[in-house]
């Protein structure tokens, strides 16, 4: 089933298909970011800092790594289901309000009610259970707005509005990190908060999303099994968004291994006096450095190109992940190289999350089809968690510790770098 848009009777293509030309305004990006803000609040507060606390609760100090690692793992295959079927999906949906926004309300109602579930989990069973739901609805939000980026913006301004997301998703890190800190292990305060700071953030563009309605019969009709096989995009023939997907999930992964048992490891090995309190500094940092450089290099990508500064960016987060593998060799100064670290990593991240995300957007296959092409990319961003949830645990327990986990995130982040130079149509 082809996913191009059809003409009209004049011979012109519906506005919500057509390749955006009009630069967007200030107040429609920062309402895509502050969505952005509140999904990964949710997302974050949960997975790094709540189902912590939970997962030591239910599975004990000798299992609280499995614990965690089984329902991080269940949400991410949930996540990597929903964000395509939720993009194809809404790129076909017909309503007064747009394509995307249908989709971001609903998300948000199923994610609460989900992530109210996951607060009240007494046993591995029912946090699996909520924690599925929860990144069902998450991954639906993040979906849509992810999809109204090339549906809205051109592709000279997606550096800059891709680096803001960029900003959106780094502060939701951090609020997360800071409700963490702040509700002193009273775990459902934690998850209320959450929970209001997705949906409040969700409000602005919900009231003003700037999104096309879709004329009926604008998308050609199609069987079951053809919508199917549309999630299949041959590398043969778009081998750059190949390439393109493969980079992105190798940096996701490398990042993923670097901060996903930050908490266990300022506990367990830097033996730091109040972790959560740690976990919020870096994460602060990082943040920091993130916010800094996501904007400007996003900005400058669309002036001067996108894969040098991909490269340069990737080698950044393989030099923080190997620095931190180094940092226990600093004696009393090892929360020190922590901190070096967070900040590499975040100037890193910042300037890779914008400026990849721009480049992404420039080598979908199908301008019919933005919303499930969006979601297979993000689907090299959800693998990851599962990826590096494996990786690590298998690292801290069995091939020798944390340092053989930076290690590989390094090494993983190194060839993330090297994989931006194989695409070939974006400069």
């Amino acid at each position: 089933m082809s996913a191009e848009p059809a003409a009209n009777p004049a011979g012109e293509v519906p506005e919500a298909l057509a390749e955006p030309t009009r630069r967007v305004r200030w107040r429609w990006t920062a309402s895509v970011a502050l969505v952005s803000v509140g999904i990964n609040t949710a997302i974050f507060a949960t997975l790094n800092q709540l189902m912590p606390l939970q997962s030591a609760a239910i599975g004990g100090e000798d299992s609280k790594e499995s614990v965690l690692s089984l329902a991080g793992t269940v949400g991410v295959l949930v996540a990597m289901l929903i964000n395509p079927l939720v993009g194809a999906l809404s790129d076909r949906t017909h309503s007064r309000w747009g394509r995307r926004v249908p989709w971001i309300v609903a998300g948000a109602v199923l994610a609460t009610g989900f992530l109210l579930l996951t607060a009240g989990a007494t046993s591995i069973g029912m946090l699996c259970l909520g924690w599925a739901g929860a990144q069902a609805g998450l991954n639906a939000m993040s979906a849509a707005i992810t999809a109204a980026v090339p549906d809205r913006a051109p592709v000279e301004q997606r550096g800059l509005v891709g680096g803001l997301v960029a900003t959106g998703i780094t502060l939701g890190i951090l609020v997360g990190s800071a409700i963490g800190m702040f509700i002193n292990g009273a775990v459902w305060l934690g998850y209320l908060m959450a929970i209001v700071v997705m949906l409040v953030c969700a409000v602005p563009y919900v009231l003003r999303p700037d999104d096309p309605v879709l004329p009926c019969g604008a998308m050609p009709r199609g069987s079951l099994r053809e919508f199917l096989a549309g999630f299949w995009v041959s590398p043969r023939k778009h081998p750059d968004f190949a390439w393109a997907w493969l980079g992105r999930l190798l940096m996701m992964t490398a990042t993923q291994l670097t901060i996903v048992y930050l908490l266990f490891y300022l506990t367990d090995v830097l033996k730091h006096p109040n972790p959560a309190a740690g976990v919020f500094v870096l994460t602060a940092i990082y943040a920091f450095g993130t916010l800094l450089c996501a904007a400007v290099a996003g900005a400058i990508s669309d002036r001067t190109g996108r894969r040098p500064l991909v490269a340069l960016s990737s080698g950044l987060i393989a030099a923080a992940a190997l620095l931190m593998a180094c940092a226990p060799l600093f004696g009393g100064a090892q929360f020190t190289a922590a901190i070096i670290a967070a900040a590499i990593l975040g100037l890193g991240n910042g300037a890779y999350l914008g400026v990849d995300f721009a480049l992404l957007t420039q080598v979908l296959p199908s301008s019919g089809a933005r919303g499930k092409d969006m979601g297979i990319i993000n689907i090299a961003a959800s693998l990851p968690q599962i990826f590096a949830l494996g990786l690590a645990f298998l690292a801290v327990t069995k091939l020798g510790g944390y340092t053989t986990l930076f290690v590989m995130a390094g090494v993983i982040g190194i060839l993330g770098a090297l994989s931006v130079y194989r695409i070939k149509s974006v400069r």
